[in-house]
């Protein structure tokens, strides 16, 4: 395996749990148990993946997270207490790959962060593998005040660049490649997370929320991301009126 992985929560006793699941599977592992010192061990290490609890003493995982967005894409796998809805849907909209509640099987935390990894090592071998159409899509993709970049991984809206994580990149770009084309969110799911992935549809929806977020700072009237009730999204070219 030869990866890293970060794991940060304040419970010595499920970090060495975890570090013993971890270990027998290959992975090098990394334990903090604070929001500042989990700061310093990514700076300092850069580890392939981080699992993450949100209550953390001082700087909380929801801080950790937003710093980390800031500067880097590592994967990062969310701790949440059991029922909370609220925490999971906050954390996918900071950028969390994936959550898991507490308590939890470390044998199915275990397959989560493995199949995140997955996703982010197939990534480019899905893009090489797509059907004849995706391979000779463009490498930019412009429309008015849009251009969506993918070998720089930028999004520019207008005459502005955008800070935008790259599930949220794929996506507008997925959606803008095939213009006028309605596609499920078991779809995209598909297209964008892969068949392993752990998340609801919510995610999609989370994701397309934050796009929107982005992208609706300069009018655009040439296009739109649609809802389309009862199926999914689609990037419509045509003008409509809302």
């Amino acid at each position: 395996m030869d990866k890293t992985v970060l794991i940060v929560d304040d419970d010595p006793n499920i970090s060495e749990l975890l570090r013993l699941y971890f270990s027998k599977d290959g992975f090098k592992v990394q334990i903090c148990y604070n929001g500042n010192d989990a700061l310093d061990a990514y700076r300092h290490s850069q580890p392939d993946v981080i699992v993450l609890d949100l209550m953390l003493p001082g700087m909380g995982g929801f801080d950790v997270l937003r710093a980390l967005r800031k500067e880097s894409d590592v994967p990062v796998l969310i701790l949440t207490a059991r029922g909370d809805t609220l925490d999971k849907v906050v954390g996918l909209e900071l950028g969390a790959d994936d959550y898991i509640e507490k308590p939890f099987e470390p044998k199915e935390l275990l397959a989560r962060v493995k199949a995140v990894l997955r996703r982010i090592q197939s990534a480019p071998d899905k893009a090489r593998s797509s059907s004849d159409e995706d391979q000779h899509k463009p490498d930019i993709i412009t429309w008015p005040e849009l251009i969506i970049d993918r070998t720089r991984y930028t999004v520019t809206i207008g005459q502005q660049e955008i800070d935008i994580p790259p599930k949220e990149l794929e996506l507008l770009y997925f959606l803008a490649g095939h213009p006028d084309r309605v596609f499920t969110r078991e779809q995209l799911l598909e297209n964008i997370w892969g068949f392993d992935f752990f998340g609801g549809t919510r995610t999609v929806d989370v994701h397309i929320k934050r796009i929107r977020e982005k992208v609706d700072s300069v009018p655009h009237p040439d296009w739109r991301i649609k809802t389309v009730w009862g199926v999914g999204y689609k990037f419509e070219t045509s003008k409509v009126e809302d």
